[in-house]
């Protein structure tokens, strides 16, 4: 018994370091990742954050085509997203899952995807989800706002329900934006992401 419980030790012990390490999440104020990073978006062409920013800023989203949350919150993103757009504020969407590239988050389907949704916006393949590291996302949907200077002002959720729409409150994402193009302090700079995990490597 001892024998066997001593063997397994070292089978634990590697197990424990290939578990992903935790990635902090970006703070408040910090300065936009990578912005001159070009990223494969489903139009076909090469796009960076510098490129998709706006004169009042930049929405970066990190979602995918299969997260029951995703697809429950659809409506919800292309309504935020164009109001993003409306107010000069630039948008992105990416699509960090990296394990599941073979499959239903390929990039021939997110081309799909983004047809069928209507996205008016692009859509980007996040290679090896090096963005999603840099950001610390972990969820899918997970949105993250920047200013006009490329700072960071807002992280988190579209709004204060994901699990009901009817059942909102408090529109995070939305009112975040007005008072960002308002220049005043963003009055809730962080709230809770609900979803799926991204499928890294």
């Amino acid at each position: 018994m001892k024998k066997t419980l001593f063997s397994a030790l070292p089978i634990v012990a590697i197990a424990a370091l290939t578990v992903m390490p935790v990635i902090d999440p970006l703070p408040i104020g910090s300065p936009m990742p990578n912005p001159q990073l070009k990223m494969k978006s489903t139009s076909g062409s090469m796009v960076s954050f510098a490129d998709a920013k706006k004169e009042n800023g930049l929405l970066v989203m990190f979602s995918c085509n299969t997260c029951p949350y995703v697809i429950k919150n659809q409506e919800r993103t292309r309504e935020v997203c164009a109001y993003a757009l409306k107010n000069n504020i630039g948008v992105v969407i990416l699509n960090p899952n990296e394990a599941n590239r073979d499959n239903q988050d390929s990039y021939s389907a997110m081309q799909e995807y983004a047809t069928d949704n209507g996205y008016k916006w692009d859509y980007l393949v996040d290679e090896n989800s090096v963005m999603a590291d840099a950001f610390g996302a972990n969820r899918t949907p997970e949105c993250y706002l920047f200013d006009n200077d490329n700072k960071l002002v807002y992280h988190g959720a579209i709004d204060d329900n994901p699990s009901n729409a009817s059942a909102v409150n408090r529109q995070h994402l939305k009112v975040a934006m007005d008072e960002m193009k308002g220049g005043s302090d963003i009055s809730v700079k962080e709230s809770k992401s609900v979803g799926c995990s991204i499928k890294r490597l």
